[in-house]
């Protein structure tokens, strides 16, 4: 798999990122300071007002459309002795993940030093808030305050990305200055900034043209009139600076001016109505079927402007309009756009003029942005076309089946699909619903649409042109990945073999290109693979495939697979009995997650389970429980049986250490129906129930159960010498142990138990040199990985000889308390009883656990931070959960043994 444009990983370390979380090229545009026209009047009296505003860190230039604030903000932008970081917000990108990936962008284009730790969202919904506070804390720490312009705020209408820049803005004082340039009011607790005196308003009633002002703009458009003409058209307009701008572009083109103006006062017509009548109609027959045709487009270029008129003359049609100031702004790169309002008002009276084109311009859009434009737009036209054949079509060909996987606009693609009827039938549109439907387990409806898909394929005849190939081969090669991943969520290894076979031999005929500019559909592929050898438990051969996607150098579209990948990779480690290593590589996925910013839940979430299982191991019982609890409270859609089975392993494996057998011997067995058995799934099915043959005085029937188990599995053979020592045969047990497999192949977690299996037979036929020898041999290897559960289940013959010399030495501190009187000692307490911290607490979960100190009512902490009681509550749900509690004095009481308080 190879790397794309803006990844942040790769084998020569981070890098800027040059592609937004969809992996499209961020929109240069966007971070332009809009440059102001040539009829702009400067008013001093509001650039004063902005450099007063610097004094405080949030200036708030809140106006109707078309008030000037953009230009306001802008001229002044252009005159400060530095760059000021600008970004234009959009209305399709409210996602926090695409926000901040912009807003990053943006201070780096100011010449901000951003330090590569800091990473950047991958997922356009979601950004994690260890980024915003590294952050603000690299903002703060600024000598000279960065100034960040937000235009256009309004369009931010997500409360959660209105929080966040709170947060930021917040804790970056005093190394950032924000100004908002909005419609609206904007989504921040603006009271408080009112009452603490640390923000500056400019509103309409200051932005609005006073008469003398209008007259010297009047005049800057060719129009020399007196200033009570300009008053009252200041009056009809309230000083809107767009109504007076419109005015005087038409009244420009009238042999009477002042009459005009007045007749326009007379009317007081509404301004889509002037639009329409002084601009649309003032253009030629060609001009006006363009507007009214390119309406329908956020942007385009005059070669998309030809394909939706099918003439060739946009070109120097779009670039008169810019110059006349037709309400088409210049993106730069030969891009254009409508303003918002005019093309709003083009909209409209294209369905009106011309019922029925809109949905046929949207098709011409689609098909030329196939072969042009990106893929995004190319989906968003075909869909509102109603084009669903077209639309699946577009995704299929171009590879992309896997983005309805990876979490990063997998959310929006289903939303989008979620529109398509039945009455698409082709075969891109059955991979489609196979893909949305396994995406979400459902088996039997996923494989009905998938053989729907392959019949058709099989049916259409073979085509030898090149593109129809390449077309034919990227749907067979989808196909194959939905096979892939159908084998991994029913266990069975052999499906999974053969379609990754095919998919090797395929992929000859897919353009490299399209491969590498779509590395997930690989790394899936792998991950399928891998996670279907892990459960048939060929672990060499599923270590060999995981590690290609773990290891793999990647960007976003990535990362999902990636941290599964890493997940599993933990799992066998885990299951080898390599504790530290299986610690190392879950926290590894999770942090990945947290670095790409991934969705909660992402991919299978194997790695927390991991982390349970390695938490029981160690004794850890309250941290095994908060592991499992937050791998519960993800609820991943994908649940394939190594996920399930890694589930009931940790959930049996911490109910045994409580002493409730009952409930471990039905959390033993995985929920899951299954092609083909696994051999470790079953030997865990197997030592849980010999545990409880075992508590319950019956050491033959564990050991027969053991026995039964498939497979040499070194911890089966381990646990069946324990149950044939306690059998009182400790030669058929020694014989068990001698088989095992070198300590190279078996970790700590096996060989520690067999040493305990081994100083017990030992201690059984009175040789205590012997049993000295073991118990110190087994103490130094769990040391290294906290390794306590093993002698919790030893027994009590090994109680008494932890506390003789020397064994209590190798005991002291981590396995029992310090003795009393010793320098170390602070009390009794057993690592089971020191409090663990799951995730580190976020600024808003400190906020809210600093007001349960202070005995406050979820409503009173609601309204203390101007949020819901419902926030709060989610809030206070992931505090519990971090600490490892159930209540709210528990929390106060944890917090403060974390001084966290």
């Amino acid at each position: 798999m190879s790397a794309v444009a803006g990844s942040e990983e790769s084998g020569s370390g981070p890098v800027v990122p040059c592609a937004d979380p969809q992996g499209d090229p961020f929109l240069r545009t966007r971070f332009a300071v809009p440059a102001r026209p040539a009829t702009f009047l400067r008013r001093k009296r509001l650039t004063d007002h902005l450099d007063q505003a610097l004094r405080t860190p949030l200036t708030v230039v809140n106006g109707s459309a078309g008030a000037g604030k953009t230009l306001l903000v802008a001229d002044w932008a252009a005159r400060r002795d530095r760059p000021v970081a600008w970004l234009t917000t959009e209305a399709g990108d409210q996602g926090p993940g695409m926000f901040w990936a912009y807003f990053l962008q943006a201070l780096r284009g100011a010449g901000v030093p951003l330090p590569p730790e800091i990473g950047c969202p991958a997922d356009a919904g979601h950004v994690d808030r260890t980024l915003l506070t590294r952050l603000a804390a690299e903002l703060s720490a600024r000598e000279r305050p960065v100034i960040v312009a937000l235009d256009e705020y309004d369009r931010v209408t997500d409360p959660e990305i209105a929080d966040q820049l709170e947060f930021v803005l917040h804790h970056a004082a005093p190394g950032m200055h924000l100004i908002l340039v909005t419609r609206t009011e904007p989504l921040l607790p603006l009271h408080r900034h009112r009452t603490a005196g640390d923000m500056t308003e400019i509103r309409n009633a200051e932005l609005a043209f006073t008469p003398e002002e209008a007259a010297v703009l009047l005049e800057r458009h060719g129009l020399r009139l007196p200033v009570p003409v300009a008053r009252t058209l200041v009056e009809r307009t309230r000083g809107w600076a767009a109504g007076l701008r419109l005015c005087a572009l038409a009244a420009r083109e009238s042999p009477d001016p002042e009459t005009y103006l007045k007749r326009f006062e007379a009317e007081r017509t509404a301004v889509a109505d002037f639009l329409l009548a002084e601009v649309l109609d003032r253009q030629t027959p060609e001009t006006q079927d363009l507007l009214l045709r390119v309406s329908v487009l956020e942007r385009f270029c005059p070669e998309l402007a030809n394909a939706l008129t099918e003439r060739a003359d946009a070109g120097g049609i779009l670039a008169g309009l810019h110059r006349g100031n037709a309400f088409v702004e210049d993106l730069g790169h030969a891009w254009y756009r409508l303003h918002p309002l005019f093309g709003e008002i083009l909209r409209a009276h294209l369905r009106m003029r011309r019922p029925g084109l809109e949905p046929v311009l949207h098709r011409r859009a689609a098909q030329w942005l196939r072969h042009s434009g990106t893929l995004t737009e190319t989906l968003g036209h075909g869909a509102a076309a109603g084009d669903w054949e077209f639309t699946a079509g577009a995704l299929v060909d171009d590879l992309a089946i896997g983005r309805l996987f990876t979490g990063l606009r997998s959310d929006d693609l289903a939303e989008l699909f979620s529109r398509m009827g039945p009455e698409a039938t082709g075969p891109a549109a059955n991979l489609v619903r196979a893909a949305r439907e396994l995406s979400h387990s459902e088996l039997d409806r996923g494989l009905t649409h998938l053989r729907h898909a392959e019949r058709s394929l099989v049916g259409e005849p073979e085509r030898t042109e090149g593109a129809d190939t390449a077309d034919r081969a990227a749907a067979r090669l989808s196909c194959l990945l939905l096979e892939a991943l159908a084998a991994r969520l029913t266990g069975s290894p052999g499906r999974a073999e053969l379609a990754a076979g095919t998919a090797a031999r395929l992929r000859e005929q897919v353009p490299a290109d399209l491969l590498d500019k779509h590395p997930e559909l690989t790394a899936l592929l792998l991950a399928h693979l891998g996670s279907t050898r892990l459960w048939a438990g060929r672990f060499e051969e599923a270590h060999a495939a995981l590690s290609l996607v773990a290891d793999g150098s990647g960007d976003a579209s990535t990362a999902l697979p990636r941290e599964d990948s890493l997940g599993r990779l933990a799992l066998i480690d885990y299951l080898h009995g390599r504790l530290g290593r299986a610690e190392r590589k879950a926290t590894a996925a999770l942090a990945l997650s947290e670095r790409y910013s991934l969705p909660q839940p992402s991919g299978f979430g194997i790695g927390r389970l991991v982390l349970a299982a390695v938490a029981v191991d160690r004794d850890e019982l309250r941290l095994a429980r908060a592991h499992l609890d937050a791998a519960a409270d993800t609820h991943p859609t994908l649940r394939d049986p190594v996920t399930e089975a890694g589930r009931s392993l940790a959930t049996a494996r911490l109910l045994l250490a409580t002493g409730d057998t009952r409930a471990a011997l039905a959390a033993a067995e995985p929920a899951v129906d299954v092609d083909v058995a696994s051999p470790w799934a079953e030997g865990h099915t197997a030592l849980v129930a010999s545990a409880a043959h075992l508590a319950r005085g019956r050491p033959e029937e564990a050991a027969a159960l053991l026995h039964a188990v498939p497979g040499h599995q070194p911890v089966c053979a381990v646990a069946e010498a324990r149950a044939r020592l306690a059998a009182g045969a400790p030669r058929a047990a020694l014989d068990l142990l001698d088989g095992l497999p070198p300590e190279s192949r078996t970790g700590p977690a096996v060989t520690v138990r067999a040493l305990l299996v081994r100083a017990e037979a030992a201690h059984a036929v009175g040789d205590p040199a012997a049993v000295r020898r073991l118990v110190a041999q087994a103490l130094h290897e769990a040391r290294r990985e906290r390794l306590r559960r093993p002698f919790a289940e030893a027994g009590g013959w090994l109680r008494p000889l932890l506390d003789t010399a020397p064994l209590r030495s190798l005991a002291t501190g981590w396995l029992t308390p310090e003795p009393p009187g010793s320098p170390s000692h602070t009390g009794p307490p057993r690592p089971e009883d020191r409090p663990p911290v799951v995730e580190e607490l976020s600024g808003r979960e400190r906020d809210v656990l600093r007001r349960l100190d202070r005995m406050m009512s979820t409503e009173e902490i609601a309204a203390d931070l101007c949020v819901s009681v419902n926030t709060v509550k989610t809030h206070l749900k992931s505090v519990f959960r971090k600490l490892a509690v159930n209540r709210r004095n528990d929390a106060v009481r944890r917090a403060r043994e974390l001084r966290l308080l």
